[in-house]
């Protein structure tokens, strides 16, 4: 029987064309369309970035005001789906609601099998414009609070501040959480990415292909590292232990570290350098230092012990939790950045589509295997 090269995981293998991300994991290189992430995350916005990896191209001023009201006009939800949030049971995660509610979003949706550039787009718009919606309000119905309306006046950063507060952001907090929006946008053919492309190709609608991305999220090897890290890091003080000796131990035991590491970058992740300074900007000017510097001893710790980077995800926790943002909202907030991505993709692979539809290196029993009747076995 023939053979072939087996690559587990796929590492390393081309899949598709792509011109939306560029990865040089030895040089520690992100960017989209060509555009280095250092730029966009200190000059861009994540509107801007998000025109850019649908478009190709940065927007003109007029063209950017056009796709930020576009935005602002699809803010908003059937209230049958604030219904549903208020009917699961106490025991849904914010990732099972998200997962489930824009499944159910296309219900509603007036064309929800149309599969041509412009009908994506259309869903594109509001998919990005709904997802942060619907994870704030989830978070405040299952707390018992009044679902807060977006505000037209606000960045969609700010917007997801202010509708999962209730209280207007400060800028240097939208500012902040807007890089965290730029930097988590698209990453190439991740798992959840990968996972909307092979949807996608089936001719299945958007919102088929951003559920199925959704739920590639929620493991904890893909979209979960970063709740884990914070997990990590409440234990640590809760136990009064020493940071360091507690990931010593954690290696001595031969258990994983998260948060270090990444399958594509040799050096360090381009998105941690931003979110390790945000990190600790946000923590001097809240006069709450303790999850920075508890991370900044880990990661030494590890780059010398071990001499493996922070990845995006190491950061990101202390960030998140410093703008008060519940553990179990991290992954959530990964997807409303990531659906900009995720379109992006969804309307590329539909735009030249091929079914996606790999072979596997067969292990089974060798053929023929003859078949025994039931009353002989």
């Amino acid at each position: 029987m023939a053979t072939a090269t087996v690559v587990k995981g796929l590492e390393g293998v081309v899949a598709a064309n792509s011109g939306i991300c560029w990865i040089d994991g030895y040089a520690g290189v992100l960017a989209y369309r060509g555009i280095d992430i250092h730029e966009l995350a200190e000059q861009s916005t994540f509107e801007e970035t998000t025109y850019l990896l649908w478009h190709g191209r940065l927007p003109s001023r007029s063209q950017l005001v056009e796709f930020t009201g576009k935005l602002t006009e699809a803010r908003r939800l059937p209230s049958e789906i604030y219904d549903l949030f208020r009917r699961f049971p106490k025991t849904a995660t914010p990732m099972e609601a998200l997962r489930t509610a824009v499944s159910a979003l296309s219900f509603y949706d007036p064309a929800e099998s149309a599969v041509d550039h412009d009908s994506n787009v259309r869903k594109a718009f509001a998919l990005t414009a709904q997802i942060p919606m619907l994870v704030a309000a989830f978070d405040r119905i299952r707390k018992g609070k009044d679902v807060v309306e977006p505000d037209r006046s606000l960045t969609h950063a700010g917007n997801f501040l202010w509708m999962l507060h209730g209280k207007k952001p400060i800028p240097a907090a939208t500012r902040t959480f807007d890089i965290a929006l730029i930097l988590h946008a698209d990453h190439e053919l991740n798992a959840s990415t990968f996972a909307a492309r092979v949807i996608a190709g089936t001719m299945a609608d958007m919102h088929s292909a951003i559920t199925g991305a959704i739920g590639a999220l929620k493991g904890p090897l893909h979209g979960g590292a970063n709740e884990a890290v914070m997990k990590m890091l409440f234990k640590i003080a809760h136990e009064g232990g020493d940071p360091v000796e507690y990931v010593r131990s954690l290696f001595a035991q031969k258990k994983k570290v998260f948060g270090f590491g990444h399958r594509v970058y040799r050096t360090e992740d381009p998105r941690a350098t931003h979110l390790r300074k945000m990190s600790e900007q946000l923590s001097r000017d809240s006069g709450n230092t303790k999850w920075y510097e508890m991370s900044r001893r880990i990661e030494d710790f590890v780059k010398n012990e071990k001499k493996l980077n922070a990845n995006v995800d190491f950061y990101s926790a202390s960030t998140y939790t410093t703008l008060g943002i519940d553990l179990d909202l991290f992954t959530p907030i990964f997807a409303i950045s990531r659906m900009a991505g995720w379109a992006a993709h969804v309307i590329e692979q539909l735009d030249d589509n091929r079914l996606i539809r790999p072979r596997a290196e067969y292990t089974g029993p060798e053929y023929p295997v003859k078949y025994v009747p039931v009353e002989q076995r």
